[in-house]
C-alpha cells in the first residue's frame, strides 16, 4: 500500500511539474485531465494528507493537497466511512495549524474544507467553539481564525454543490451560524479592542464582520448595542482601514432595511451618516475616497428612502450629499447614484403631496446630468473605446433624465432642456460650443419616451426650434434622432410634416455618414407613425430615390426603401399593389438587365444588384400579404417576378451573399403572393434543388423547406413529384458533402437541411418515408448531433422523435393504407442504425446537447425501449463503454445499464425516463466539479 502511495505521488509530482515549463496545450490538457482524475478518487485523501504535511513537498503540491481536501470534502465525503469524519476534522484541524503562517491559499482552502465539513457533520457539535477555542487565544493564530470566521458564512450560505437536504441545510446551519453571531460579535468586538491590534487584523476582523451581515446572520439590535458600529465609521478616517469599512458601513445599512424592526440602530446610524458629508468637499481631490462615500450614501438614501420623504428635514441631507456625489466630475462614480434617484422617483410618483425640496433636489440633477453629458472639447483626445464607453454611459444618464420627468413632469423637463439651448443661441455662434446645444437635445431624446402626444406647450417649441440650430454634424445628428423619437407626437400635430422632411432631406446631403444614417432612422420612423399623412408625398419619395438615392450609401438607402414600404402600407390595397408594382419594377429591371448582359458582369455591378434585392427585401417584408384574392395590379406579377429571377439565379448562384438575398427575397415573396404562388412551387423547387447541387450553399435548402411548409398539403401531382426530387436530390448532395468534408465545416447546410426534412416529415410522409432517400436522411441527421450547435441539435432531435414516435408504428386494427409502409422503412432503418443513433443520443446526452433537450431525448429513448427493447439490451453495455469517463464515472454508467436493463425486462418502458434523469444529472455533476477551479490556476 505504502509502494501504491509512493507511485501516486511520484506521478502527481510528475503532473503538476508540467505547469512548471512550457508545454504544448496537448501536454497541459493531459496533466490537467490527469489530475482531476486523481482528485476524484478514494486514494486522494490518504496522499493528499501525506503530501500536506510533508516539509519537503513543493509548494504547488502543498497547494494541490488543499485545494484537493476542499473538493473532496464537497463532492467526495461518501468515500469516508463514518467512523473516519471526525479523524478527518482533526487532519484538517492539525493542517491549519502547521500552515498558521502561510500561504494564505493554503489556510483558505482548508478554511472552505472545514466550512463544508461542517456543514455536513452533525457529530461536530460545537464546530465554531472548538475553532475558537483552538486559534482564538494565540494572538499568532488569530489571523487563522478571522479567515475561517470569514468563510464558514460565505461557504454555509453560498455553496450548493454541498450534497445536504433542505432539512439539514437549516438545521446545519442554525447551529453554524444563528446560534453562533452573538458569541462572533463579541469575538470581534474583543480582538479590535485588543491592545497592540494591528491594521492587518483590524481589516480582517471588518471582513468577518461584512461577511456575517451578508449572511443575514447579525441580529442588527445586537449589532447597534456593539461597539463595532462606532468603530466601522471610526474607521473611515484609517487609510488602511478606508475600503473595508465602507464594505461594513454599507451592508450595515442594507441590513436595517425592515424600518419599524430597527428603528433605534437606524437612530444610531443616520447621524453618523450624515456627519460624513463634509468629507465630500475634504476628500474632493481623491476619487477612491469620494466613490466609498458615494456607495455609503446612496445605500443609506435607498434603503432609507421612505424616511427621507416621511421626515425631510432630518433625512434630507442625505439627498444633497448624493446630489454632491451625483455632480462629481468621474463618470465613474456618478452612476453609483443613479438606483438612488430612480427608487425616489418611482416612489414620489405614488405620493400625492411631497415637499418642494424634492424638486429642486431633480431640477438641480437635470442640471449636472446635462452637464455629464457633453462631449470633451477635443474628440480627438478619446481613444476608439473611451468614446464607445462614453456613448453608452449617456444612455444610461439618459435613464435618469426619465426618472426627473416622473417627479418634475415630461413638459417641465423639456422645457428647462430647451431653456439651455436658447440661452446657449442667444450669446452667438462665437461664444457658443457645439456641445452646449448638442447635450440638450441628447436629452430632450432620451425624454422623448415620457412625452404626451398632445403636448401643446414643450414640444412646439422644440419642433420649431429644430429648423434653426447651427449647421454642425454632431447637431444635426442629434436634432434628426429627436425627430425619430418624436414621430408619434409629429403624426398627432402633421403640420409639422413637410418641415420635418425638408430637414431631413438635407440631413442626407451631409457629407457625416452618421448623420445621413440619422436621417434614415428619421425618414423610417416618420414614414412608419406618419403614414396615413405622408401618401400624397410618395410621388416626392419616389423622386428622391432616383435622384439623391445613388448618392447614399446602402445602409442609408434601405432605410428609404423601408420608410417608403410603411406608407404603402398605409394605402387601399388597389393603390398599394400599384405603389409596389412601380417601386418594385425599378429593382426588377435591374437584374433584369444584369441577367441580360452578354459580357462579365463586374463585382461591383452584383454588388449593386445585391443592394436592390435588400431593398426589395425589406419593402416586401413591410408590406406583407394581400391576401388570396390578389389587387389588379398584382394579378400576373407572380410568375413576371419568377421569370426574371428564375434566369437571375441560373447565372449567379455560385455568389454565396447573392443566393443568401434572393432566396430571402423569395421567401417574402411567397407571403405576397400566397396561393397565387402555387403555380410557380415546382419550378422554383427544381431550380432550388439543381442551384444546391451545384454550389452546397444552405439558402437553397433553406428556401425549399418554406416551400414544403407552404404547399406540403396540395395534392398536384407536379407537385409531388417535385418534392420526391427535392428530397432525393438534396440527400445525395448532402451525404455527398458528408463524405468530403467534416460535418463541423457545414452547420448552416446540415440546419437547413434538417429543417426541410421536419417539413417533409410533417407536411408530406408519404414523400418522406416511401423514398430511398429516407435511410440516407436518418443517417445524415446523425451526424448532425455531433456538433455543438443548439437549433441544429434541436431541428435534429425533433425530426428523430418524430420518426420514432410516428403513428404508423402505434398498433392499430385498421391502420391508414399507407403506414405499413411507413413502419416497415422505420424498422428497416433502426435495424441498420439503431446501435450508432442509441450511441449519438447518449452520447450527446452526457456531453454537449442543450440542457433543454433532455425531455425530447426521454421521448426518444422510451420510444426505442419500447420498440426495440430486445436490440436495446445488446446495443447498451458496449454504447456506454465509449463514454467518457470525465462526465459519466463508472458507478454511474454500471448503475444505468443495470436500472434500464430491469426496467426492460419488466416490460417497465415509461420508467425509463428516471433512468435516463438520473444518468444526465450524474454526467452534469461530473462536468461541473471538473470546470469549478482549471488545476493550473488554482
Amino acid at each position: 500500500m505504502a509502494d501504491n502511495q509512493s507511485a501516486n505521488i511520484q506521478a502527481l509530482l510528475a503532473a503538476l511539474n508540467v505547469f512548471t515549463r512550457a508545454p504544448d496545450k496537448t501536454s497541459l490538457e493531459n496533466a490537467n485531465s490527469w489530475l482531476q482524475d486523481f482528485q476524484h478518487s478514494p486514494e486522494a485523501w490518504s496522499t493528499c494528507n501525506v503530501l500536506l504535511l510533508s516539509p519537503d513537498a513543493p509548494a504547488a503540491a502543498k497547494l494541490f493537497a488543499a485545494q484537493t481536501f476542499r473538493s473532496k470534502v464537497t463532492y467526495d465525503l461518501h468515500q469516508v466511512d463514518p467512523s473516519n469524519l471526525l479523524p478527518l476534522r482533526d487532519t484538517l484541524v492539525t493542517a491549519l495549524e502547521r500552515y498558521q503562517n502561510g500561504p494564505k491559499t493554503i489556510i483558505t482552502q482548508l478554511c472552505l474544507a472545514l466550512s463544508g465539513l461542517a456543514l455536513q457533520l452533525p457529530a461536530w457539535d460545537n464546530a465554531l467553539q472548538s475553532i475558537v477555542e483552538t486559534f482564538g487565544a494565540n494572538p499568532a493564530t488569530v489571523p487563522v481564525l478571522l479567515q475561517f470566521l470569514t468563510i464558514l458564512p460565505e461557504e454555509v450560505s453560498g455553496n450548493t454543490r454541498i450534497p445536504v437536504t433542505d432539512d439539514e441545510y437549516r438545521e446545519r446551519s442554525a447551529k453554524l451560524l444563528s446560534d453562533n453571531s452573538e458569541q462572533v460579535l463579541e469575538l470581534l468586538s474583543m480582538y479590535l479592542q485588543a491592545t497592540g491590534v494591528t491594521h492587518s487584523v483590524q481589516s480582517q476582523i471588518f471582513d468577518c464582520l461584512r461577511s456575517w451581515l451578508v449572511a443575514g446572520e447579525i441580529d442588527m439590535s445586537s449589532f447597534g448595542k456593539s461597539p463595532l458600529l462606532a468603530f466601522a465609521f471610526e474607521a473611515l478616517a484609517s487609510e488602511e482601514l478606508f475600503d473595508s469599512a465602507v464594505d461594513v458601513v454599507c451592508e450595515m445599512i442594507h441590513e436595517t432595511q425592515e424600518i419599524d424592526d430597527n428603528m433605534p440602530v437606524i437612530e444610531l446610524i443616520v447621524p453618523r451618516v450624515i456627519a460624513l458629508k463634509s468629507q465630500l468637499e475634504d476628500q474632493k481631490d481623491d476619487p477612491e475616497k469620494i466613490r466609498g462615500y458615494a456607495r455609503i450614501f446612496a445605500e443609506a438614501g435607498e434603503t432609507y428612502r421612505l424616511l427621507i420623504l416621511q421626515h425631510t428635514d432630518t433625512f434630507y441631507p442625505i439627498v444633497e450629499a448624493i446630489g454632491q456625489c451625483s455632480a462629481y466630475p468621474d463618470l465613474d462614480i456618478v452612476p453609483i447614484t443613479f438606483p438612488f434617484w430612480m427608487r425616489l422617483a418611482q416612489t414620489i410618483g405614488k405620493k400625492t403631496t411631497i415637499s418642494p425640496l424634492f424638486g429642486e433636489a431633480y431640477k438641480a440633477l437635470m442640471g449636472v446630468v446635462i452637464r455629464h453629458l457633453h462631449f470633451p472639447p477635443d474628440l480627438a483626445s478619446m481613444t476608439g473605446q473611451e468614446a464607445d464607453n462614453f456613448r453608452s454611459f449617456r444612455h444610461v444618464m439618459g435613464d435618469t433624465l426619465k426618472d426627473c420627468c416622473l417627479v418634475l413632469g415630461a413638459d417641465a423637463c423639456l422645457l428647462f432642456a430647451y431653456g439651455l439651448i436658447t440661452m446657449a443661441l442667444s450669446r452667438g455662434p462665437q461664444s457658443t460650443s457645439w456641445q452646449e446645444i448638442e447635450a440638450p437635445l441628447f436629452a430632450m431624446r432620451s425624454m422623448g419616451a415620457e412625452v404626451d402626444v398632445m403636448d401643446n406647450t414643450a414640444v412646439p417649441k422644440i419642433m420649431d426650434l429644430i429648423p434653426s440650430l447651427p449647421i454642425h454634424p454632431r447637431v444635426r445628428y442629434a436634432a434628426l434622432l429627436i425627430i425619430s423619437r418624436y414621430t408619434e407626437w409629429i403624426n398627432r400635430h402633421p403640420d409639422y410634416i413637410s418641415y420635418q422632411l425638408q430637414y431631413i432631406s438635407a440631413g442626407f446631403e451631409d457629407p457625416d455618414p452618421e448623420v445621413s444614417a440619422a436621417a434614415g432612422q428619421a425618414l423610417k420612423y416618420l414614414c412608419q407613425d406618419c403614414k396615413q399623412h405622408l401618401i400624397d408625398f410618395l410621388p416626392t419619395l419616389h423622386t428622391f430615390l432616383a435622384t439623391t438615392g445613388t448618392k447614399l450609401t446602402q445602409d442609408d438607402r434601405r432605410q428609404v426603401y423601408e420608410a417608403i414600404a410603411y406608407v404603402i402600407s398605409a394605402m387601399s390595397m388597389e393603390k398599394a399593389a400599384e405603389s409596389l408594382r412601380t417601386f418594385s419594377l425599378d429593382i426588377l429591371s435591374q437584374i433584369h438587365s444584369i441577367s441580360s448582359k452578354s459580357t462579365a458582369v463586374t463585382k461591383q455591378e452584383l454588388k449593386e444588384v445585391g443592394y436592390g434585392l435588400e431593398n426589395l427585401e425589406v419593402m416586401l417584408h413591410v408590406v406583407g400579404p394581400f391576401g388570396d384574392q390578389l389587387p389588379a395590379a398584382c394579378q400576373n406579377s407572380c410568375q413576371e417576378a419568377w421569370s426574371v429571377f428564375d434566369i437571375f439565379i441560373s447565372k449567379f448562384a455560385f455568389d454565396y451573399d447573392t443566393s443568401e438575398r434572393v432566396t430571402r427575397v423569395l421567401r417574402h415573396g411567397i407571403t405576397l403572393f400566397g396561393q397565387n404562388a402555387l403555380s410557380v412551387a415546382s419550378s422554383v423547387l427544381s431550380r432550388m434543388v439543381t442551384s444546391f447541387e451545384a454550389t452546397g450553399f444552405s439558402s437553397f435548402l433553406w428556401i425549399s423547406g418554406k416551400i414544403v411548409g407552404r404547399f406540403g398539403h396540395e395534392s398536384d401531382p407536379v407537385l409531388r413529384n417535385a418534392f420526391q426530387n427535392l428530397y432525393e436530390r438534396a440527400t445525395n448532395k448532402v451525404v455527398s458533402l458528408l463524405q468530403s468534408k467534416d460535418s463541423r465545416d457545414i452547420p448552416d447546410v446540415l440546419e437547413d437541411y434538417v429543417q426541410l426534412l421536419l417539413q417533409l416529415i410533417r407536411m408530406a410522409p408519404d414523400v418522406f418515408f416511401q423514398s430511398s432517400a429516407f435511410p440516407l436522411a436518418f443517417r445524415a441527421t446523425m451526424a448532425a448531433l455531433t456538433l455543438i450547435h443548439s437549433d441544429l441539435v434541436f431541428a435534429s432531435l425533433d425530426l428523430f422523435r418524430d420518426i420514432l414516435t410516428h403513428e404508423s408504428l402505434t398498433p392499430s386494427s385498421s391502420p391508414p393504407p399507407k403506414f405499413p409502409i411507413y413502419s416497415s422503412a422505420i424498422k428497416a432503418v433502426m435495424e441498420k442504425e439503431g446501435f450508432e443513433f442509441v450511441g449519438y443520443i447518449l452520447s450527446g446526452l452526457v456531453g454537449d446537447f442543450p440542457e433543454d433537450s433532455t425531455a425530447v431525448v426521454v421521448t426518444i429513448f422510451r420510444a426505442v425501449a419500447l420498440l426495440w427493447s430486445t436490440q436495446l439490451v445488446t446495443w447498451l453495455p458496449p454504447i456506454l463503454q465509449q463514454l467518457p469517463p470525465s462526465s459519466t464515472p463508472i458507478q454511474v454508467r454500471e448503475q444505468f445499464l443495470l436500472d434500464v436493463t430491469n426496467l426492460l425486462n419488466t416490460a417497465q418502458y415509461d420508467k425509463v425516463k428516471y433512468s435516463i434523469l438520473a444518468l444526465h444529472r450524474a454526467s452534469r455533476k461530473a462536468r461541473d466539479r471538473r470546470r469549478v477551479t482549471p488545476l493550473n490556476q488554482a
